[in-house]
Parts: C-alpha cells; sequence; structure tokens
C-alpha cells in the first residue's frame, strides 16, 4: 500500500510539472511524421500541399504529448509560434491551413477543400473527434459558415467555427492602437502566436507580417475556452491543409512549440526559401556571378525575341480596357486557353449553342481539367453577358454551382473558364437513351442540390442574385454526380430589400413564368417557377413542352394537374425508374413542382421552404387531392386564398378547379 501511494504520488507531482518545449527553424532533420502530399524541401521548408489539386497534406510532431494533467483532467498550458506563407499560383486559393492537436496523425475519413483535411461531411462535428485546431482560411465556405474568404478561427471537433475574425493585427504606435488588414495569399510570411493559459482557461491568437513586434501587442482573437473536454491525455500536435478545385502552396517557414512554457520566439530574418508567384529578382544574382560575357547570346536572343513577337502578336496581343481593372485579378492570358484547349481544336469541343461553344481544357501549368466556354461573337448583348457571368458567380462559393475559375478577353474574343464537370448536364440523363437512366435517390439528391444552390443565391450571399435560366441543361453533375447550377450568362444581382430592375424577357421557353411576358421582371419568384418545371422534368423524365405527344400531354404542368386530379398522379412518373421509387418522396416532388408553377409568384414557395421540404426539416403541408389546398398557421390561425391554379395564355382568369393556397411567404 505505502509502494502504491508513493507511486501515486510520484506521478501526479510529474503530471503536474510536465513540460516540453522544441524549436525547428529548419526542418532537416526535424522529428515530424508527414503523410499525404507534405514533405520537407531541398531549403528546410515544411511544405504541406503543392501545385495540385484536391490534396490534403498532414505533418505533425512524431511524439505524443502530454496536454493534460492525469490527476485532475485539467488542461495544460501550452504556447506555439510559426512563420506560414501561401502561395496562390491560380486565379483562387484552394482552402486553408490549420494549426492542430489530435489523438491522430492519419485522417482516413478527411475530405480536402473547406474540411482542411481534419474531417469529412459526416464526422465534422461530432465530439468524438477530440480535434483542436486553429484556421486560416482563404476561401469563404457558406456551408461551415466561414466569414469571409481571409479569416481565422479557433474550431473544436469541426471546421465550422466557435469563433473567427478576419485577418488582421493590431499596431500600437503613440498610445494609440490601430487595426490592420492581414492578406493571407499575400504569399509574405505571416507571423502567428497561439497561446493558451490552462489556468485561466483563455486562449489567444496573434497575426503580424514580419518584422512587426505583434507576440506583445493585441491578439485578434482572445477566447475563453476549457480545452479540457477537448483535448485528450496524450496528443500529436502539427499542421494540416488541403486544395481544393485549385491549388495552393502552404509552407511552414519555422516552428517552435512548448507545454507548461512560452514558445521560444522565432529568428525570422532569414528565413529559408519557398515557392512564390511573384516575380523576384533574386535569380538575377546568379547571371552576375558568371564570369563570362554572354553579350552575344543575349543580343541573338533579342533578336529573336523581336522576331516572335511581331509574328505573334496578332495572336496574343492582350489590350486591357478600363471596366477589366475591377476583374484583373482572375484573368488567363490568351495564350494559357489555346494552348489549354489545343487551339480550340473541334475534337475539344463538348458543348455549342446560341451562347457559343464550350470546350474541355487542360491548364498547361497545373494540369486541371476546364471548360472553356468561347462566347458568341454574334450575340447582341455578349459583352452585358460576359461581366453579368464574371462579376455574380466569380465571386460565389458553394458545393451545388460551378466553380468560375477565371476569364480572358482577347479582342474580340470573350472567354470564361470553369471547373470541368465531367457527367455532363442533367438533361442528357433525362432525355437520352444512351445515358444510364438515374435512380430515385440521385435524383431526389440533385434536386436537392439545385434547391441549395437557388437558396444561397437568393437569400444567403451578400446581395440577391436571380439566375433567370433555371433548366436541365444548366445543371451539371460533377464526377461523384453532385449537382452543380452553372451558366450565368444572363444572371442579374441587386441589394436585398430592393426590387430587380431587369426589364428584358431572356430565358428558355417552358422554364419562364407567365409573369415574364407581361412585366419582364425577373425576380426570385421567377426562378422559383424555373426550378418548378425542372421538379417536374426530373421526376415524370420529360421536358416541359412535348409537341411530339398526345394534346392532353404536351405541356407538362397541365398533364400533372389533370392526373392529380383525376387521382392517377402516379402515372406521370418517368417509366424508366421502374417502379423504383420512395412513393411519399416522389408525390411530394410532384406536389411541390406544381406549387412552384403557380401563376401568381407571391403564392409560391419561397427556396428555404422548398429546400426545408426537400431535405424533410418541414414537413410538407396537407393538401386535398380534389382542392388542392394548402395550409399554413400563422399567428395561430390558418389563412387561404382562393386562386386559379391553371393558367391560359389567353386568359389570366380561367380556372376548372381552384387552389386554395396560404402566401408563399
Amino acid at each position: 500500500m505505502l509502494l502504491q501511494a508513493l507511486l501515486l504520488f510520484l506521478a501526479m507531482n510529474l503530471s503536474s510539472s510536465y513540460d516540453i518545449a522544441f524549436n525547428y527553424s529548419s526542418f532537416h532533420g526535424a522529428n515530424m511524421s508527414l503523410n499525404g502530399v507534405s514533405e520537407i524541401t531541398g531549403s528546410g521548408v515544411l511544405q504541406l500541399t503543392n501545385n495540385s489539386q484536391p490534396l490534403i497534406g498532414h505533418a505533425f510532431y512524431s511524439n505524443l504529448l502530454q496536454f493534460k494533467n492525469s490527476s485532475n483532467g485539467s488542461a495544460f498550458s501550452f504556447s506555439t509560434a510559426f512563420v506560414f506563407a501561401i502561395t496562390v499560383p491560380l486565379v483562387f486559393p484552394g482552402s486553408g491551413l490549420a494549426f492542430v492537436i489530435s489523438p491522430t496523425t492519419h485522417f482516413e475519413e478527411a475530405d480536402s477543400a473547406q474540411y482542411l483535411g481534419l474531417f469529412g461531411l459526416t464526422g465534422n462535428g461530432d465530439p468524438q473527434n477530440q480535434v483542436f485546431a486553429v484556421e486560416f482560411d482563404t476561401l469563404r465556405n457558406i456551408d461551415v459558415g466561414d466569414i469571409d474568404s481571409n479569416h481565422v478561427g479557433i474550431d473544436l471537433n469541426s471546421v465550422r467555427s466557435n469563433v473567427s475574425a478576419h485577418a488582421a493585427y493590431y499596431l500600437t504606435e503613440n498610445n494609440k492602437t490601430t487595426i490592420h488588414n492581414l492578406s493571407l495569399t499575400s504569399e509574405d510570411p505571416i507571423q502567428v502566436w497561439i497561446e493558451y493559459d490552462g489556468t485561466e482557461k483563455l486562449l489567444n491568437v496573434t497575426l503580424s507580417p514580419i518584422g512587426i513586434a505583434g507576440r506583445t501587442g493585441q491578439p485578434l482573437i482572445s477566447y475563453g475556452v476549457d480545452l479540457s473536454p477537448t483535448l485528450q491525455e496524450f496528443m500529436y500536435v502539427g499542421f494540416s491543409a488541403s486544395t481544393g478545385i485549385v491549388a495552393s502552396y502552404h509552407s511552414i517557414l519555422e516552428w517552435s512549440f512548448a507545454i507548461n512554457g512560452r514558445a521560444r520566439d522565432l529568428d525570422t530574418s532569414k528565413l529559408p526559401w519557398y515557392p512564390r508567384s511573384k516575380s523576384s529578382s533574386k535569380g538575377l544574382s546568379m547571371v552576375s556571378m558568371i564570369g563570362i560575357s554572354l553579350s552575344s547570346i543575349i543580343v541573338a536572343i533579342a533578336a529573336i525575341s523581336v522576331i516572335l513577337f511581331i509574328v505573334r502578336r496578332g495572336t496574343y496581343e492582350e489590350i486591357v480596357e478600363d471596366w477589366e481593372l475591377e476583374y484583373g485579378p482572375h484573368r488567363f492570358s490568351y495564350k494559357e486557353i489555346s494552348m489549354a484547349t489545343n487551339g480550340f481544336r473541334d475534337e475539344e469541343l463538348i458543348g455549342f449553342g446560341g451562347f457559343g461553344k464550350v470546350y474541355k481544357g487542360v491548364m498547361p501549368d497545373s494540369g486541371l481539367q476546364v471548360a472553356v466556354k468561347q462566347v458568341a461573337q454574334e450575340s447582341e448583348h455578349r459583352v452585358r453577358e460576359f461581366l453579368a457571368e464574371v462579376s455574380s458567380i466569380g465571386k460565389l462559393r458553394h458545393r451545388n454551382l460551378v466553380p468560375l475559375l477565371g476569364w480572358c478577353k482577347q479582342r474580340a474574343d470573350l472567354i470564361i473558364v470553369y471547373e470541368y464537370m465531367p457527367h455532363g448536364s442533367l438533361d442528357k440523363y433525362l432525355f437520352n437513351d444512351d445515358k444510364p437512366p438515374l435512380g430515385w435517390k440521385q435524383r431526389h439528391k440533385i434536386l436537392k442540390g439545385v434547391a441549395s444552390a437557388l437558396l444561397y443565391l437568393h437569400e444567403q450571399w451578400e446581395q440577391v442574385v436571380i439566375h433567370r435560366d433555371v433548366k436541365a441543361g444548366n445543371v451539371l453533375l460533377d464526377a461523384e454526380m453532385n449537382a452543380r447550377l452553372g451558366d450565368f450568362g444572363l444572371a442579374r444581382l441587386y441589394e436585398h430589400g430592393s426590387d430587380s430592375q431587369t426589364t428584358r424577357v431572356v430565358g428558355t421557353f417552358g422554364y419562364l413564368a407567365p409573369e415574364m411576358s407581361r412585366t419582364g421582371k425577373a425576380t426570385t419568384e421567377s426562378d422559383v417557377f424555373s426550378y418548378g418545371a425542372v421538379l417536374l422534368e426530373v421526376a415524370c423524365g420529360r421536358r416541359p413542352i412535348d409537341g411530339q405527344r398526345p394534346p392532353e400531354e404536351i405541356i407538362l404542368v397541365d398533364w400533372v394537374w389533370e392526373c392529380i386530379k383525376g387521382g392517377k398522379l402516379l402515372d406521370v412518373v418517368d417509366p424508366r425508374l421502374e417502379g423504383c421509387f420512395d412513393i411519399g418522396e416522389i408525390t411530394m416532388v410532384l406536389r411541390l413542382g406544381l406549387w412552384c408553377s403557380h401563376p401568381v409568384p407571391t403564392l409560391r414557395p419561397s427556396m428555404k421552404q422548398v429546400y426545408q421540404y426537400l431535405d424533410g426539416d418541414v414537413p410538407f403541408p396537407e393538401i386535398s387531392v380534389t382542392k388542392m389546398v394548402v395550409q399554413e398557421k400563422k399567428n395561430d390561425q390558418y389563412s387561404f386564398l382562393e386562386t386559379s391554379y391553371r393558367h391560359d395564355p389567353s386568359s389570366s382568369s380561367s380556372a376548372d378547379t381552384a387552389i386554395l393556397l396560404s402566401g408563399g411567404r
């Protein structure tokens, strides 16, 4: 008994006085465990990811460290300082990096992009993860609640940050403290200090550029939190980073760490070399060290260059106009695009129409597969539509939107570059016999994805975005058959709380809301109408208007309406489903499609309601088959508004049977 008590006493005292510290000014010979694509470069930099996509890189100190007092389970204090740099060789950065304390160095279920290589869609937020991270995120993802595309966040078991702040640093001069924005993708080195006080239960995160003593200044984030429930007794410490549809170099240049002590200050005067996309003058010094004259060679090269420039100027000359300056950072050169598409060869053509031609391409530097849209020169409104597409989708970030990677203007050529969608458009799978039929689960997932994208456009982005051409042909399918809404050439933006000012009727016949022919005014309600047509065609496997069908079936919405009145709703279901579907779900989708197609715009549901119904968060309102009564409880009372459902183009008041609908808002 005496021996056991002595051992317990020693263990308690050892654990309470536990401390460890290490410092790496170069990672050559460092005690690090690397996995994914992380590596130690020749200059001694810990490079987590490289210029490829999508990738994950992890790098952890190889030994397990004790982070909690074994006697009382409270988390120890710890401190770390490191310098990182993010290099963005393409137009958009590929997610970000994170400082991590984790029970493991392997993340088998992890995804790249917004999950930073730490979690996946199903595991994100699970309290059993027991992962603490500080993220430095360079891409705003609405799915995980990111505040912007340049922020720092504190993450506990999830990349949905508990607290976050726009990247910045505080500077105190003459007794006055000012805050200065800091770009995580500037490619310049950034110093970070992360310090947790286990007694005060306080976590401080401080950033600053190199050469500024930010550690002693005001922290960017000061967060009161007890890490004891999150941390295990023994854990690993290190870094994680990921890329998404585009890539970034994530480099750690120096690192120090300490438990129950202060991490050593870093010497930033001699940082190692790391990849940069910006031009550097350092390479010029190499020429000056060569002891032979190169004048004749230089003259010859110069002469050849002038000749080549004159010959090729007509092909690659690019004139920057005033309106382009706003979008300059996202511009590709015409030469890059031409090389990617093999000179716009017909063999690379994957689509064409009134909008122009679309080519498949591979970017020469990154190997990224892209879809290159060459806007038709015959289009009357081509410049306006080009600008609309660049200025709208170019700033949007959502898992169900086709990512716009960049653009190019060369003389009369207007070009937009997207991420390539390997499975093409949804309409090919619905209406072409040479494509395998989609199962109901796939169709339901696609419908929910498009609804999520429209909800983001209408309500969740900083402005209201009206797509104006929602249809199955503009729903593209990625490698995992996820829906991606694309083609924003007709899109219009306006501020929340104001009205759309569009007056030109645009869109596709069969998807146009009836009020468009009277007012020409596109609204979120007109997008909902178009989406209603998509709901019906996905469930029925046919286009909204089909002149080859019997007269009573030519207009899809009318046919569905007649079948629901006659109690034969399932007669309209796509026969290629072969009866393999959830009757409740497909019935709800058909009735929701009718509701979205209501001739009165204000009586259509919002995209938020639509998404909630498809997601199952909110039960679909009870509907009488004979009266199509939709009830919505407001202020403990049910409100009803009687209106015609069917709409005859020659009359706005014709009706066979009334729909009783509450206000769709």
